[in-house]
């Protein structure tokens, strides 16, 4: 059975815990980070010196730590072939568009837009640095919305782990509080992925305990 570590609310794990759900796999999951604290154990220190979540153990296998890395050993080791191609070239491009998804989705969603709007008191926050950043994100979505108007998914016609690591931030940014761009084709890949039950069980999750 696999064991995480990690909040429900916290977004790598979502996206960790999704995989898991798409895959069908049996698992048990410790809160810990946020207010659930637990980070700054001797313990969780053992699974991660980071002191980062998530964390996954599968097994007597060692603790695995950052998400992508997890999410490529669950592919490698669990998923059928749709999900983490055998063929390399299948299987680069599935991992260029998840790399691509962490780097210029992820990671310019998380801290510029959705901490500055859901985790900063209202009397501080700073608008103008808030439409600059979504002006920067939603140039990245377009290169999305752009894919998406010729193939059901991200990576081609069939889901792939490309679509965890980029779909799971698309609840939040369709959730919050912002005027967004009218993306369509990327709304309607939005509006597929919230017909999966894992997605709908492990990333359309309240984040309102994150809220300033």
């Amino acid at each position: 059975m696999l064991e995480v570590w990690g909040r429900k609310s916290s977004s790598n794990v979502q996206a960790l815990m999704w995989c898991i759900g798409e895959l069908g796999l049996p698992y048990q999951r410790h809160d810990v980070g946020h207010r659930f604290g637990g980070t700054d154990s001797d313990e969780f220190y053992a699974l991660n010196p980071n002191r980062t979540i998530p964390v996954l153990r599968d097994g007597d296998l060692p603790p695995l730590w950052e998400t992508g890395a997890i999410l490529r050993y669950l592919a490698n080791r669990y998923a059928p072939d749709e999900f983490w191609p055998a063929d390399l070239i299948a299987r680069t491009n599935v991992d260029r568009w998840m790399e691509w998804s962490k780097l210029n989705v992820a990671l310019l969603f998380t801290a510029p837009i959705f901490w500055r709007v859901v985790r900063t008191p209202a009397a501080e926050r700073d608008p103008a640095a808030i439409d600059q950043a979504l002006q920067a994100f939603e140039n990245k979505l377009m290169i999305a919305e752009q894919r998406l108007a010729g193939q059901t998914f991200l990576a081609g016609d069939t889901f792939s782990a490309a679509d965890i690591q980029f779909g799971h931030v698309l609840y939040r940014y369709y959730d919050i509080d912002i005027d967004r761009q009218p993306l369509p084709n990327l709304r309607s890949y939005y509006d597929r992925l919230t017909e999966r039950p894992a997605f709908r069980e492990h990333v359309m999750v309240s984040y309102e305990a994150l809220r300033a």
